[in-house]
């Protein structure tokens, strides 16, 4: 035993002391050797996150590729290369008796050694003395190396694919809930459901991408799991007080606008948000198609009507914004329009556009939770807000509009030699401009103990176009009408009207006031908003918040007149 143990010591010492003399025998231990080889390959992925132009040896292979001479970056795309290889594999994923059809690309199969090209170029610089040392042996007497490359599948990026590709086999619960009958809440049990446990699934997946795939096509199941009804009896028996409630006109709409409007309404209503809850209005609503209940109606855009599915739904939003107003709902998404809508007042609205994006989102920031009932009656629309008043008996909230600025839309003034002379005809509305804000104001009894800016919006002005017609038998008249039209100026087209054809009346107005003011306007303000007052048209309007999301929105509005719809300057968008 002693002659063994000293035959191996004196191989060991032989051998060390053959290594070339840029190596020396470390007394560290393995603890230590393993911390300086992740340091030496944290600072290689580092490196690598850069253009990687460290050069690998002669001899050097990856899965049966030589990549003698190239750099880590240009490696790179040969690990790629064979990961892609498997992008179109299928999978077939079963859960609750259904099947996904999965493929490699979707389960994000990749290397599990992505260092591999590092490891390559550094062959020989890293391990213990010895591995080193046979190493560089290796490489000097010509003995080829390969490296494979060990297929594994992201874990995050099977999660996130399982995350959507799983509705197509879930069997969601249907959550306990309440019906309003008779000016009553009803009790009703919803059921169970079985669904994709993503996070389990998506191990299950790796697991089997890295110890028992062939690499053809394979089967995988899924691990579900039961989810329970959402809300017991208790939780709901608790909505009994009517925290918020807002109505609002809409008598004058088309027959389409009203059955969208009314649409919109009936996918919101009943909905129940527990503590932390949001609701996205616009995926709730959406998508605005015939196949969805909405039909054509009326709406603006650049300033001309047009047809658009949906028109008129942002009087939904604005309702619900209303009534979240009243029961201090907390508000996580809130845009108003780009022009005055009609009504409601300014800073009371809400817009809505699919094509933009652009949404209403509420959360429930109450300690129980909340109903939502809306309806339609024909000429008005309602939401109502139940839930549990937290709130002492004397509590109230008041909100008040202030009007900050009046930008007047400019006229057009254009020469129509098909219309009697000095007869005029608004082809285009225009819409009146306004910044504005909500205050919100608190009260406890009758002390006020709060005063707070609520929102800021902002709308923008349209311009009208007016037709003034210059047909006459007397072709002096329709030149003489004609040079007071180029003018542009509203007096002097007032003033040939009256003198050319004197019998003339028109409805339309050659100045028209704003339907607001400024509400405490100072004397720069009151200079510059009653100059530009002198012309504004128009009965329809929309507008645009810059509290919250934008402050340049464009989307649609409604025509405050007839109820139809303007939108989007860019886009045709559901009128609001």
């Amino acid at each position: 035993m002693r002659r063994i143990k000293n035959v191996a010591s004196l191989l060991i010492a032989t051998t060390l002391c053959t290594l070339p003399f840029n190596y020396t025998v470390s007394h560290a231990t393995e603890s230590d050797q393993m911390a300086d080889e992740e340091a030496e390959m944290a600072t290689a992925e580092e490196t690598e996150e850069k253009e990687d132009t460290r050069v690998i040896p002669d001899g050097i292979s990856i899965a049966g590729t030589d990549v003698s001479g190239m750099t880590v970056s240009q490696a790179n795309s040969v690990v790629d290369d064979y990961i892609s290889a498997y992008d179109d594999v299928k999978f077939t994923l079963t859960a609750n008796g259904k099947t996904i059809s999965a493929t490699g690309k979707d389960l994000c199969i990749c290397a599990k050694n992505d260092d591999v090209t590092v490891k390559a170029a550094t062959y020989g610089s890293y391990g213990n003395p010895i591995e080193r040392y046979k190493a560089n042996r290796d490489m000097e007497n010509g003995v080829k190396k390969n490296f494979d490359i060990t297929i594994s599948a992201d874990t995050q990026g099977v999660i996130d694919y399982l995350n959507t590709a799983s509705k197509e086999v879930n069997d969601d619960a249907r959550d306990n809930y309440l019906t309003r009958e008779n000016g009553k809440f009803v009790f009703h049990e919803g059921t169970s459901g079985v669904v994709v446990m993503t996070t389990e699934s998506a191990a299950n997946i790796v697991d089997y991408i890295e110890n028992d795939w062939d690499g053809q096509d394979g089967d995988i199941e899924l691990v579900t799991g039961v989810k329970d009804p959402k809300g017991t009896e208790e939780d709901l028996a608790t909505i009994t007080d009517l925290l918020g409630s807002f109505s609002t006109d809409y008598s004058s709409s088309s027959s389409a606008r009203k059955n969208n409007v009314a649409n919109g309404v009936s996918f919101i209503n009943g909905t129940i948000l527990y503590p932390g809850d949001e609701l996205s209005v616009l995926d709730t609503i959406t998508p605005f198609s015939a196949e969805n209940g909405y039909m054509l109606a009326g709406s603006y855009e650049n300033g001309t009507t047009v047809e658009t599915y949906g028109g008129g739904i942002c009087q939904v939003s604005t309702t619900l914004y209303g009534a979240v107003r009243e029961a201090e709902l907390g508000v996580v998404t809130r845009s108003s329009h780009s022009m005055i809508v009609g009504y409601v007042k300014p800073s009371m609205d809400a817009a809505i556009a699919e094509s933009s994006g652009k949404d209403f989102q509420i959360r429930n920031n109450k300690n129980y939770p909340i109903y939502i009932e809306g309806y339609c009656d024909g000429s008005n629309v309602y939401f109502n807000i139940y839930g549990k008043n937290e709130n002492d008996a004397d509590h109230k909230v008041e909100y008040e509009t202030e009007i900050t600025a009046v930008n007047v839309q400019n006229t057009s003034w254009v020469a129509d030699p098909n219309v009697p002379l000095g007869v005029m005809t608004t082809t285009v509305s225009g819409h009146t401009g306004y910044t504005a804000r909500l205050w919100k104001i608190v009260y406890e009894g009758d002390e006020e103990v709060s005063r707070e800016i609520y929102n800021n919006s902002k709308y923008n002005p349209s311009n009208r176009t007016v037709t003034v017609g210059i047909a006459s038998a007397d072709p002096n008249l329709s030149y003489a009408m004609l040079q007071a039209i180029n003018t542009q100026d509203a007096n002097t087209i007032a003033t040939a009207i009256a003198t050319y054809a004197p019998g003339v009346v028109n409805s339309t107005p050659f100045v028209i006031t704003p339907k607001y003011s400024v509400t405490n306007p100072t004397e720069d303000t009151t200079t510059t908003d009653t100059t530009t007052d002198t012309q504004t048209a128009a009965p329809a309007e929309g507008q645009t918040d810059t509290t919250t999301d934008t402050t340049t929105d464009t989307t649609a509005t409604d025509n405050t007149t007839t109820g139809e719809a303007a939108v989007d300057s860019t886009a045709a968008a559901p009128g609001l």
